[in-house]
């Protein structure tokens, strides 16, 4: 490599490196919204480029933001990027007890693509700003919108403009935005295109004018219980690009409210006392006996169940009233049994599942498998005809040139009528 050659890759060594580890130093005044864009194409340059030449890189990058030496960012600084192909932003209030003292923001950025990381550092100079803070302090609700459309310079300079031809201030300041998530607010569902909706809140330095007092009215208040829109009069001049949730301004004046400091409890070191090592209780410990307990244990139910037992026992045995209870108990008993040897002995029609059927070889008539006196509440599902009492023999007719073989069925009288009537009665029907 020549010496031209090798000048130039240090240079563009050189280059990297100090567009990766650079410091950008910004200075926001307190009290007054501070954003902070993220862009991507800053990062791309530090990335290796796009393996396609001649192609865009668009690359999916997502940022992490931490205070230096610390995990997490300062508590009035708040970070949002919706999509790894969308500029990242950090938004706040600077408050006025950072004036002087310098934040540093460590802003790491992650190629999603190739897994490399760059990282720079944010340096917040907080600057001190007159009439800090303003007095008359406005917070409305934008349902149409975005916390990261409502951070678009072009979209809150619309807004501001629109809250100045209400208001008619001499200053007007973007104090802080809030998504609607961070109050409580659920994430709306994705369809008609449903934002999440903003609080912005915004100072001047005149009282507030009679506009954005309707909403005080008792007719509005009445309405705002109801669920119902209030009636503003100078709401025409959001509704085109901004719907406003009148039931939900806050117009505060600092000077009427009334600061209570909490009082706190004073800080400790944050280091335990010295009470010296854990002293473990002796093992020469008293013996406890648990006889007596047990006894006790078992003693009582047995008492209680025993004395139940004899007032259940002369209840039913010594009083008139549980004799009586006995005696009608038997008798039950006795009627159920007669009924139910009445029931085997009483002579009814079998049904007719029960009659002779026809022999599907010989012709002969086939009678039913049990007698009269068979027990049927005790008869299987499933029966077959061997080994039954009374069986006879017929012969099945066979194809020419082979034996008879015999057939077995059994020839039973039902209630003293033969098979055969029982048939001709079956087929009168």
């Amino acid at each position: 490599m020549d010496s031209l050659g090798l000048l130039l890759w240090l240079t563009a060594v050189v280059t990297i490196l100090s567009r990766s580890h650079a410091d950008r130093n910004v200075y926001p005044s307190a009290g007054v919204l501070f954003v902070h864009v993220l862009e991507r194409e800053y990062f791309k340059g530090e990335f290796p480029p796009y393996p396609k030449p001649g192609d865009a890189s668009n690359d999916p990058i997502t940022f992490n933001t931490n205070l230096m030496g610390y995990p997490d960012r300062p508590g009035w600084l708040r970070y949002i990027q919706r999509t790894p192909h969308s500029d990242g932003v950090l938004y706040g209030s600077p408050p006025w007890e950072h004036v002087g003292r310098p934040t540093v923001v460590e802003i790491t950025a992650y190629n999603r693509r190739t897994f490399e990381t760059a990282r720079h550092n944010l340096i917040i100079n907080i600057m001190s700003t007159e009439d800090f803070p303003l007095r008359y302090q406005a917070e409305f609700f934008i349902k149409n919108m975005n916390v990261e459309e409502m951070l678009a310079s072009e979209v809150l300079g619309d807004f501001l403009g629109a809250v100045k031809n209400v208001w008619q201030p001499e200053r007007l300041n973007a104090i802080n935005i809030t998504s609607a998530l961070d109050r409580g607010g659920r994430v709306p569902l994705p369809i008609n295109n449903l934002k999440e909706g903003v609080y912005v809140m915004v100072g001047a330095d005149v009282p507030f004018s009679s506009c954005l007092r309707e909403v005080e009215t008792p007719q509005n208040q009445l309405r705002c219980s109801q669920e119902m829109e209030p009636v503003i009069t100078c709401d025409t001049k959001f509704q085109e690009q901004f719907h406003i949730d009148w039931c939900k301004i806050s117009l505060v004046d600092i000077k009427r409210v009334v600061s209570v400091a909490p009082e706190r409890s004073p800080m400790g070191p944050g280091v335990l006392p010295d009470i010296g090592e854990y002293n473990p209780p002796s093992e020469s410990l008293k013996s406890r006996d648990y006889f007596a307990d047990f006894l006790i244990t078992l003693a009582v139910p047995s008492a209680v169940a025993l004395v139940l037992f004899i007032i259940l026992g002369y209840s039913m045995c010594c009083r008139r009233e549980g004799v009586i209870q006995l005696v009608h108990h038997s008798s039950i008993q006795k009627s159920t049994k007669e009924l139910r040897s009445m029931s085997k002995n009483r002579e009814i029609s079998w049904p007719l599942s029960t009659l002779p059927v026809f022999h599907p070889v010989s012709g002969e008539v086939v009678p039913p498998i049990h007698p009269d006196s068979y027990e049927t509440t005790s008869m299987p599902l499933m029966q077959t005809q061997t080994n039954l009492q009374n069986q006879m023999q017929i012969p099945q007719q066979q194809p020419p040139g082979d034996n008879y073989c015999m057939s077995t069925f059994r020839r039973l009288e039902v209630n003293g009528i033969p098979e055969e009537r029982k048939v001709a009665e079956a087929l009168n029907l």
